[in-house]
């Protein structure tokens, strides 16, 4: 498949659109059981490789966000039993996979961080659903630091990216999502879910792109 820089238009110099003072590096679930071989995910079969070169380059942009003065934000799933919602349990029992939902449960280790470590400082919200604004503080956090604009970026591209750039979109900040710092399990799903959000709602850019204009 060609690479989507190739095929979607791409910001290649975001420059004073991703103020450090005013942007936050959304790094949205690198987890172990999304992204490590020895979580759910991964002991399922799923070739996992994408997410490494996705985690690759999500380290470089949060190397280079610190160093701009950019504020980092951390997004994890964590999830009881008893946090799973009704709608959630009836559609995965209506589409024949009842129980895939336990994912990230609180003290099963598949919700800890994977090769990324937040520091003092750092944004963190745990959430329930794939949005990041749904049901937590993201949004009252980001005001109260002056942020206006988020630079999104982790796994997976169809789901918890997506549904936060698109909430990001209706409480106003400008996103941008870095396509090659995001990754799912279908080539043809995250391709097209990076059209979609470049049609409705956001830009795309590149890692060599966010951290030169930081760098600069």
């Amino acid at each position: 498949m060609p690479e989507v820089t190739d095929i979607l238009p791409h910001v290649d110099e975001p420059g004073a659109m991703i103020d450090p003072a005013r942007t936050a590096l959304v790094v949205v679930d690198i987890q172990v059981d999304f992204a490590s071989p020895e979580g759910v995910l991964g002991r399922s079969g799923m070739d996992m490789g994408g997410c490494e070169v996705a985690v690759d380059r999500i380290e470089r942009l949060i190397t280079a966000a610190r160093q701009a003065g950019a504020t980092v934000a951390f997004m994890r799933v964590m999830t009881r039993p008893e946090s799973d919602s009704p709608a959630l349990k009836t559609w995965m029992e209506r589409r024949g996979t009842p129980g895939h939902e336990a994912i990230c449960r609180i003290g099963s280790g598949g919700e800890d961080y994977y090769r990324v470590v937040p520091q003092p400082g750092d944004i963190e919200i745990s959430k329930l659903a794939y949005s990041s604004f749904h049901g937590t503080d993201f949004d009252m956090q980001l005001r109260a630091r002056g942020i206006d604009t988020l630079v999104m970026t982790g796994i997976s591209t169809d789901c918890c990216v997506d549904s936060t750039t698109r909430d990001a979109f209706h409480h106003n900040y400008h996103t941008f999502v870095v396509s090659d710092a995001c990754a799912t399990f279908d080539d043809d799903l995250h391709l097209n879910t990076l059209k979609a959000l470049w049609l409705h709602c956001s830009l795309l850019t590149t890692t060599d792109a966010v951290a030169n204009a930081w760098a600069a």
